[in-house]
């Protein structure tokens, strides 16, 4: 008799986890308080600001999407 083999998803499958996702959410959440915690911000740090604004954003999203109800991955 065979028995079936127990295989775990490597960790760079395209099936997002909530818990992956709250964690890189919250990195950046860190990078940001440290970056409003300055007076003045370099125009490298303005930039980066902005795009991990809409990094977090996106994050949130598709937390909310898997948090749904009959939610499916999608593949990027």
């Amino acid at each position: 008799m065979q028995t079936a083999k127990f295989t775990e998803l490597p960790e760079s499958t395209s099936i997002p986890s909530i818990y992956r996702l709250e964690q890189e959410h919250s990195l950046y959440a860190r990078r940001l308080e440290t970056l409003r915690a300055k007076l003045f911000l370099t125009e490298a740090e303005k930039v980066e600001e902005v795009r991990l604004k809409k990094l977090k954003l996106s994050l949130k999203d598709e937390m909310e999407r898997l948090r749904r109800p009959g939610a499916r991955v999608s593949e990027h």
